[in-house]
């Protein structure tokens, strides 16, 4: 008498990103080389052989979270650099679309600024620098415009001012947590009144 083939169980999109959340914790806490296939099912509460039931690999697992976050963050960027904005309102959105993202994606944020150096030499995540590439060029150019239109200072070091507005709101993602005392759109309109307008009062 044959046996009966269990029915197969696709795992659910909602069980799938729940795992992908709890990776990505893991990996932004301990690193991508030192966090193991094992560490990442303990946290899920389950056992390693069962995480393989979702993914193949580590590695596929950290693709799919920086892969998903700048998906996310291209869909907000392109919305903003296609809305023929001036300079200022420009940079204004993007930042505040950063925000939106470090909010949404904390910690592929971190693991992002923390390992894409070091994955960006594998073929799978030749993304990372396409999108590096992008990301400076989409900066450089509002910069540029903005000079050019007089509405940013003529003496600006574009470059130099391209990776103090970067860093300043990318390093974010070690502080910031989800739910707290102010919102992403709150923590963009104070950074924005420091960058464009200055700490200092008017004499």
């Amino acid at each position: 008498m044959p046996t009966k083939k269990k029915p197969q169980v696709t795992p659910s999109p909602e069980r799938r990103r729940e795992l992908l959340d709890t990776a990505a914790e893991v990996f932004a806490a301990q690193g991508y080389n030192a966090t193991t296939v094992r560490r990442i099912a303990d946290e899920a509460g389950m056992l390693a052989g069962s995480l393989y039931y979702h993914f193949d690999s580590k590695e596929s697992m950290i693709d799919e979270i920086l892969s998903t976050f700048l998906t996310e963050l291209w869909e907000g960027y392109d919305a903003v650099l296609a809305a023929d904005l001036g300079p200022r309102e420009t940079i204004e959105a993007l930042v505040t679309e950063s925000f939106r993202e470090i909010d949404r994606h904390r910690a592929a944020v971190a693991i992002y600024q923390k390992e894409s150096k070091h994955l960006a030499t594998q073929p799978r995540f030749a993304y990372l620098v396409d999108s590096q590439q992008k990301f400076e060029k989409a900066w450089l150019g509002t910069l540029e415009r903005g000079v050019a239109a007089e509405v940013f200072r003529a003496d600006l070091d574009i470059r130099l001012t391209y990776r103090f507005v970067r860093d300043a709101v990318w390093v974010a993602a070690s502080w910031y947590r989800p739910g707290g005392q102010h919102s992403p759109e709150e923590i963009a309109r104070q950074y924005l009144s420091m960058v464009l307008d200055g700490i200092a009062l008017d004499t």
